[in-house]
């Protein structure tokens, strides 16, 4: 067999691969589809348990690993961890093949740069996912896992203990911020609406746009206030002051009228995980095309 043929036999998977992500068809698209339902009702419980918090009912201001952990002591919750745990990783490894297939829209130095950013934002997607995966597992098999607030302070102290670790922190936190804000335009603007394949009843887009709307500008509350104040971390240099989205619940449930702030906020993010069930149902999932 010549060099020339074992480079198209070995590339052919690829290939593969990369028409599968361009069409978001077969496996690809069931990827994503299973990997938007575990990231909506992943959201959902944390909302609902951040809900009880504020009428006061029980529950607890916690994290989505904290709200899986809380869904182990529930009835059949281990089967819906198992569940959620194959979402995860679903979820993942469609964002991995996303970033495999992303292109450059232009092929000039601009145009490579923005590929790049976007593999990158790919691939924190997919270790996000790919870390409650594993977490759902962990908890499976009786281990406890900290919450994000003792996450946050913990990887903060590290930080600060490397080679500009206190610029690094201080970089984290923007981009955070930036997370929050991005988030807000989207809610605001109602960009996810473009992700939307063509053919939805006007009423299923109007409603869609709002829950939408609300669950967006609910996920820029929590990112921003994260951001703030790891970011405040790094200017006091302190890693107590950083807190994850357990912490950013509990910041909104201490201010005055907190149960209302909290009680808003839990609604939205359930609004998100309604979202997400919508999305993973209308969202056109070809590679290039979507976020």
């Amino acid at each position: 067999m010549s060099a020339h043929s074992e480079k198209v036999t070995s590339s052919k998977p690829a290939r593969e691969v990369r028409h599968k992500a361009d069409t978001g068809s077969g496996w690809y698209e069931w990827l994503a589809r299973i990997g938007l339902v575990a990231k909506g009702v992943s959201y959902g419980i944390l909302g609902v348990l951040a809900i009880e918090v504020a009428l006061g009912t029980g529950g607890k201001t916690t994290s989505r690993t904290g709200a899986l952990q809380a869904l182990a002591q529930h009835p059949l919750g281990k089967i819906l961890l198992v569940v959620l745990a194959i979402g995860f990783a679903a979820y993942a490894l469609w964002r991995i093949v996303q970033a495999f297939a992303e292109r450059a829209d232009d092929p000039d130095a601009e145009g490579e740069a923005k590929k790049w950013a976007t593999r990158a934002g790919y691939l924190g997607r997919a270790a996000i996912y790919a870390g409650l995966s594993y977490a759902c597992v962990k908890i499976l098999s009786g281990s406890h896992q900290q919450s994000q607030n003792q996450q946050a302070k913990q990887h903060t102290a590290e930080a600060f203990g490397w080679p500009a670790g206190r610029w690094i922190v201080a970089a984290a936190g923007l981009v955070i911020i930036g997370v929050g804000l991005w988030n807000l335009y989207r809610g605001v603007t109602q960009k996810f609406e473009d992700k939307w394949r063509g053919g939805m009843g006007q009423t299923a887009k109007k409603w869609g746009a709002r829950i939408g709307t609300v669950g967006h500008i609910a996920r820029a509350v929590v990112f921003t206030l994260m951001g703030i104040f790891i970011t405040k971390a790094a200017i006091d240099y302190d890693p107590k002051e950083a807190i994850g989205l357990d912490g950013a619940l509990q910041k909104l449930a201490a201010q005055s009228y907190g149960a209302w702030l909290l009680g808003i906020t839990a609604a939205g993010l359930i609004a998100y995980g309604v979202y997400c069930l919508f999305d993973a149902w209308y969202r056109d999932v070809s590679a290039n095309r979507s976020s």
